[in-house]
């Protein structure tokens, strides 16, 4: 019997089945762009392979002026359908059944030549639309019903028509960016009018048996967002307009509360999606921080939704569903929602990947085949980069010793693990040891080998992945009892006074940061709080969702200040999508954060510091303690005994590289190496 009988349940749409209740998000990845239909083939096939209920590709722009970017994927023509058949014939061809998004970009076009309903500037963007006239509004609407027709000939199952997140559709419903006062514009009657017209000429343009997914903002998280009265008075219209299904979409781009970083908890929009379920009659989706089966089933149980979406779950794992039936799902290799090689890829114009699987979007050139002639392998250190290596090894049949100087593997996750938001980094551990298990990798724990030993056991080769110390920062009094190291404060718990200067603000300095104002505690995993303290509410309350008093979470009992060298933003090199959060989050608690400092000395009075390169206006910050977070060097003792002792030898992850904690590039490297040894 099945652990997950609703998840798994086949979806009955009337013309078609569905095979069970997932439905693959939409994503950008960079495939879309340019002509890499081979390698979004290879993309989505492996996808429908581990069967995958529906797949919605990445937006494809209805004409020029809806490119999310220059030369970005649109469909406008029959010789571009065509190129798109190889997709859906791999997708078919695996028993899966996929859907093409029609994305206008609107406002959040970035590029010269952007349309809106109004001449508004997101605040995302540089560039300030041009508005369109009332025949230009025309043009759009039989633009898209013309993408919908194209996408029916390259063979797709249907179309998601983008109409939330703040793109060019949602952009005519809100007042916020729609001032219009012809026929397109006006009350929420005519603004709605927009999206209707375009489901119900798309739905007269492809027929009766051809899948309609409608995306609809169901809480905006915008000031003037609109009200939950509109919003379902949306649905009815999109539903009798002729949509098959209904997708929930949560907040515009430009928000300023977090939808899908780690740090949201589980499914902490589905009730969103349930308020719904008794307005419409056609299946609803539910939408963002779906990662376990469990929680998609719990909220399907719960009556939330018909279908749930996972988009970036099947970046981090094909296989998703199928471990599912199989009830296998200690095997699923689970999406952290780090965003860190997925939408910061996007937002950098970089091809995204997925930081637990760099095999994402790069299955044609990246794969882990069986070796011709298996050898005998040792890779020291279980951080990401050591315990990728030994695991890609290992299932290419290579017999792998792996070797751990501390009692667990993990070596830094586990204390990403400790951070407040960053729970998820306990799925990717618990991952990491069920493969150690299945694929047989003899793992050494408590032991710090020598290159003597190594050297004895005869390896063919040896990976050195054996991470990163605490670099000096040569500061005076450094070692007075006040001062603590991160792995002081994170590892081995030592206690931290009231006052607190941390210094280095990278991500590790971020973290200790959140770590001692939470002292433990996690707003994550706990929905009320957290939707209380990023101001989000029943959009039947406020328009949009948005609190117009935010609560502010209790103030911390720690003085909290965060100190770099550097001038400017502290946290710059955080992630593109995230490191607002990070920043918010230390500004909502009262975190001094302060630039352009001097270290001048550590002593009884706590922290001398001064500013800028003339060392000006010495300051003494009176505090308890001061925790150092001031980078990192690599820990490669082993690497030149073994290479003198004749020993093939690869330094990977922080031993290779340590000016930041990185599990992506950890990962990536590790995996790479051991996919062609």
């Amino acid at each position: 019997m099945s652990s997950y009988p609703n998840l798994l349940a086949p979806l009955d749409l009337g013309f078609t089945t569905l095979k069970n209740r997932v439905l693959m998000g939409s994503m950008h990845t960079g495939l879309e762009d340019g002509n890499k239909h081979d390698r979004l083939a290879a993309y989505f096939a492996e996808r429908a392979r581990g069967d995958v209920g529906l797949i919605v590709t990445g937006g494809y722009a209805p004409n020029r002026a809806g490119w999310v970017k220059p030369f970005a994927g649109k469909l406008t023509s029959r010789r571009e359908a065509k190129k798109h058949s190889q997709v859906t014939s791999a997708v078919h061809a695996e028993g899966g059944k996929i859907a093409m998004q029609i994305l206008h970009a609107g406002r959040y076009a970035y590029h010269p030549f952007a349309v809106a309903p109004s001449k508004i500037r997101s605040p995302i963007t540089p560039f300030t639309p041009r508005e369109l006239s009332t025949s230009g509004v025309e043009k759009q609407i039989r633009d898209f019903v013309r993408c919908a027709q194209l996408a029916r000939e390259a063979g797709y199952d249907g179309v998601e028509i983008m109409g939330s997140e703040g793109y060019f559709i949602n952009e005519f419903l809100v007042t916020h960016t729609n001032h219009r006062s012809d026929q397109w514009g006006g009350d929420y009657a005519q603004r709605m009018r927009f999206p209707v017209e375009i489901v119900e000429r798309t739905r007269e343009a492809v027929g009766k048996d051809f899948i309609i997914i409608y995306r609809l903002s169901m809480i905006d998280l915008i000031p003037d967002g609109n009200t939950w009265n509109e919003t379902v008075q949306l649905a009815k219209a999109i539903e009798a307009a002729g949509a098959t299904i209904i997708n929930t979409g949560i907040g515009w781009h430009e928000a300023r509360v977090p939808t899908i970083a780690t740090s949201v908890p589980r499914g902490a929009f589905a009730w969103v999606t349930k308020k719904m379920k008794s307005e419409v009659g056609i299946p609803l989706v539910t939408s963002n921080r779906i990662n376990l089966p469990s929680t998609a089933e719990q909220i399907l149980a719960d009556g939330c939704a018909d279908l749930v979406s996972m988009a970036r779950p099947l970046l981090a794992d094909p296989e998703f569903v199928r471990k599912a039936r199989d009830n296998r799902p200690d095997e699923i290799n689970v999406c952290i929602a780090c965003n860190q090689a997925c939408l910061d890829h996007t937002f950098t114009n970089k091809m995204s990947s997925c930081l637990v699987n760099p095999r994402a979007c790069h299955e044609t050139e990246l794969n882990y085949a069986k070796a011709a002639n298996p050898r005998r392998f040792a890779v020291v250190g279980s951080g990401p980069a050591g315990l990728s290596a030994a695991l890609v090894l290992a299932e290419r049949g290579h017999r792998v010793d792996l070797f751990e100087a501390a009692a667990e593997i993990g070596g830094q996750l586990n204390m990403a693990k400790v951070i407040p938001g960053k729970e998820e980094f306990h799925e990717m551990l618990k991952y990491f040891t069920r493969q150690i298990e299945l694929l047989g990798v003899n793992t050494h724990l408590g032991q710090r080998v020598s290159a003597k030993t190594l050297q004895d056991e005869s390896y063919d080769e040896v990976i050195v992945a054996t991470g990163v110390s605490p670099r000096d920062p040569n500061i005076e009094g450094q070692d007075h009892p006040k001062v603590l190291s991160y792995i002081d404060v994170l590892r081995n718990r030592a206690p931290v006074g009231h006052r607190v200067a941390i210094i280095g603000a990278g991500g590790i300095g971020f973290d200790v940061a959140e770590f001692l104002l939470h002292d433990g505690h996690s707003p994550t995993m706990d929905l009320a709080e957290w939707l209380a303290e990023w101001g989000v509410v029943d959009p039947a309350v406020a328009r949009g969702g948005l609190s117009p008093e935010r609560r502010r979470p209790e103030s911390s009992r720690r003085e909290i200040t965060l100190l770099q060298r550097k001038p400017g933003k502290h946290g710059a090199n955080l992630g593109k999508t995230t490191g607002w959060i990070h920043r918010a989050v230390l500004k909502m608690n009262n975190v001094q954060m302060i630039g352009g400092v001097n270290y001048e000395r550590i002593g009884d009075e706590g922290l001398l510091i001064s500013y800028g390169e003339k060392r000006e206006d010495p300051t003494w910050l009176d505090v308890d303690n001061v925790v150092m977070c001031a980078g990192q060097v690599p820990l490669r003792e082993l690497q030149e005994p073994l290479r003198a002792a004749g020993i093939t030898t690869h330094i990977i992850g922080g031993a290779d590289v340590a000016t930041e904690l990185d599990a992506k590039r950890a990962i990536n490297q590790g995996s790479r190496l051991a996919a062609r040894l």
